[in-house]
């Protein structure tokens, strides 16, 4: 049995006494990657059961995110009774791509969101078989209950009429993220959060102090580096007078 989902808690109790104590619980999370079950549920008992185990293991909201390309329509068929009867909330979001069989498990969401390059794609459930007429019409009969199974989801989401349903099924209709919000197969667009993140202050925060110290270093710098300007002595006074000069000045007084 490989697995094709994982559980991870989003926050987690530093200290394992605090889980005993009045601490909410963390939200968890569940990635649906890949192949829904590579092997059908059909006949499986334990598999289905280890999912449901894991999923009632813990308590409070979760958050689911879809990429997958579809698989066994009996695992999505009771993934998604498991996840419509789970008592908490139960966000569906689509990153990559919710196609087949993985469209029916994104419908169990109390919310569902898609990414803006995500895809959503529904079509006619098929199978495999072999024999005579009789088991050929078996076969197509059986694929007409699961269609009208799965149009169930599909309508309890959408609130579509079954015959606008099974005409899209019938057109293998592929959905980016506004058709299917416009259609009600999805309630909303997944968007950047505008809330400033820590991240984004620290990044300042160091960048200022980058600054500060270059800022610094360069005074430092300058200051060992600065050339004093050479002190210019004082041009002597020419105090001495001519000969000529003190000989003119003697004239004066005689006369």
């Amino acid at each position: 049995m490989k697995k094709f989902w994982k559980w991870k808690n989003q926050t987690e109790p530093e200290n394992p006494e605090e889980q005993s104590q009045n601490v909410p619980n963390p939200e968890r999370i569940l990635f649906l990657n890949g192949t829904i079950a590579e092997e059908s549920w059909f006949d499986d008992d334990i598999t289905p059961q280890l999912f449901k185990d894991e999923l009632m293991s813990g308590s409070g909201n979760i958050t689911v995110w879809i990429n997958s390309p579809g698989g066994d329509c009996v695992a999505a068929a009771q993934i998604y009774n498991m996840l419509m009867e789970y008592p908490g909330s139960v966000t569906v979001k689509i990153d990559g791509i919710a196609a087949s069989a993985a469209s029916v498990i994104a419908m169990a969401g109390t919310r569902v969101m898609m990414s803006p390059v995500s895809m959503l794609m529904i079509h006619n459930p098929m199978t495999m078989a072999f024999g005579n007429t009789a088991e050929m019409q078996k076969a197509i009969d059986m694929l007409g209950e699961v269609k009208e199974s799965i149009i169930n989801a599909y309508e309890l989401k959408t609130s579509l009429s079954r015959a606008k349903l099974s005409r899209l099924m019938d057109a293998e209709t592929w959905m980016n993220a506004n058709k299917a919000v416009e259609l009600g197969f999805a309630d909303a667009i997944l968007e950047r959060s505008t809330e400033p993140e820590n991240v984004s202050e620290t990044a300042d925060a160091t960048a200022f102090s980058k600054a500060a110290v270059t800022n610094s270093l360069m005074e430092k710098l300058s200051a060992r580096c600065r050339i004093s300007a050479k002190p210019t002595e004082p041009k002597p006074t020419n105090t001495e007078r001519s000969v000529a000069d003190l000989m003119e000045r003697l004239n004066l007084i005689r006369n």
